[in-house]
C-alpha cells in the first residue's frame, strides 16, 4: 500500500522537519541541531506514540497542510490556533485501535478547532491550518508514524546554518512513516504557564568581562530581537562590557551558551548553533531552560537569574 502523505499548500514561518538531532559529529564541525524545544518535541511524539526520536514538523505558523489520509495527531509548543477544514467527523482522543480510556469528541463543518497537547484523529482529505502562535515562537506538529524524509548523517532535522537536511517549501509532499504499533498511553498533557526567567552559570571566558557585565547578564533583563533564529536568539539590554580587549581564537560551543560581538549585546546559541566561535562566551544558560530562549518570540523580555 502506498504511504500517507502530508501535501504542503503553504510552508508559513520557519516551517522545518526536526527530530533528536545528530550528536556525536562536533569534532567533524557538524552541529546536533534536532528541535529547538526538546520538550515541546518529545511531548508531542508521545502524545501520539510514536518512537523516540522521530520526526516532526516544527513551524513558526502560517502553515497550510493537506493529508491524503487518515491520521492521529498531536499539538505542542507554541499555543497557536489551529483549525482543520473537512467534511467528515474529526475526534479528539487516541486513533482507532489505540489502547486507552479517553472518550472521544466529535465535530463537523469547516474551520473546526483543534485541541492542543491532546492526540486528535482526523480523516482523510483534512486540511489543517496552524496559525502564528499567540505566545511563543514554535509549534511542533507530530504524526503517528513520524515524518519519513529521507535522512542525512542519521538525522531527518533541517540545520539552517549547515544546510544539512530537507528543505519545506510550497508543494512539498511529506510521506508519514509505518504504524509505531504499540498504543497510545497519554490523552492529554496539561502544560503549565512557561517560566520568563534564564539561569545562567559562568562561561569559559567570564573573566574577559567586567564585575558589572556579569552582574547584568545574571540578574538583567533582556529583549529578544527581530533577528532571531534557530541558530541563536540577538537580545537587546545593558551592554556587557568587557575586560579584555584582545581578539580570542575561535573555539568549541555549546547549546546554550551566551556569546557576546563586538557591539556588546549577547547572544544566545540555540539548535542550529556553530560548533566553534570567535567571540568570548560570558555564561551559559541552564539546559532545562534553552527552550525558554528558543519559544522568546521578537519583542519578548526574558529575564536572567544565576543558578541556585
Amino acid at each position: 500500500m502506498r504511504p500517507a502523505t502530508i501535501s504542503v499548500i503553504r510552508a508559513g514561518m520557519a516551517t522545518t522537519i526536526q527530530d533528536a538531532g545528530r550528536p556525536g559529529l562536533s569534532a567533524s564541525g557538524i552541529g546536533r541541531s534536532g528541535a529547538a524545544d526538546r520538550g515541546a518535541y518529545e511531548l508531542a511524539n508521545r502524545l501520539v506514540g510514536n518512537d523516540a526520536g522521530a520526526a516532526v514538523i516544527e513551524t513558526s505558523g502560517a502553515l497550510v497542510v493537506r493529508i491524503d489520509r487518515a491520521v492521529l495527531l498531536a499539538l505542542t509548543g507554541a499555543s497557536a490556533e489551529a483549525t482543520v477544514d473537512s467534511g467528515a467527523v474529526l475526534e479528539a482522543g487516541p486513533a482507532a485501535g489505540a489502547r486507552s480510556s479517553a472518550a472521544t469528541r466529535s465535530a463537523t463543518g469547516p474551520g473546526t478547532s483543534i485541541a492542543h497537547c491532546a492526540p486528535t484523529s482526523l480523516p482523510a482529505g483534512s486540511v489543517i491550518r496552524i496559525a502564528v502562535p499567540r505566545r511563543g515562537l514554535r509549534t511542533y506538529l507530530a504524526f503517528r508514524g513520524g515524518i519519513a524524509v529521507p535522512s542525512v548523517l542519521c538525522s531527518r532535522s533541517r540545520d539552517t546554518l549547515a544546510a544539512l537536511g530537507p528543505i519545506v517549501t510550497d508543494g512539498s509532499v511529506l510521506t508519514i512513516g509505518d504504524d509505531p504499533r504499540q498504543p497510545v498511553l497519554v490523552d492529554v498533557a496539561p502544560q503549565r504557564e512557561r517560566p520568563s526567567v534564564v539561569r545562567v552559570m559562568p562561561g569559559p571566558r567570564r573573566d574577559w568581562f567586567t564585575e558589572e557585565a556579569w552582574v547584568r547578564i545574571s540578574s538583567g533583563v533582556y529583549t529578544v530581537d527581530q533577528s532571531t533564529s534557530r541558530v541563536g536568539a540577538r537580545l537587546h539590554g545593558a551592554t556587557l562590557q568587557r575586560a579584555r580587549r584582545d581578539e580570542l581564537p575561535s573555539e568549541g560551543m555549546v547549546l546554550g551558551a551566551i556569546q557576546v560581538p563586538h557591539n556588546l549585546q549577547p547572544i544566545v546559541m540555540l539548535a542550529d548553533h556553530p560548533v566553534t566561535g570567535g567571540y568570548p562566551v560570558i555564561a551559559v544558560a541552564h539546559p532545562d531552560d534553552v527552550a525558554i530562549v528558543a519559544q522568546a518570540a521578537p519583542g519578548t523580555s526574558l529575564r536572567f537569574a544565576t543558578v541556585r
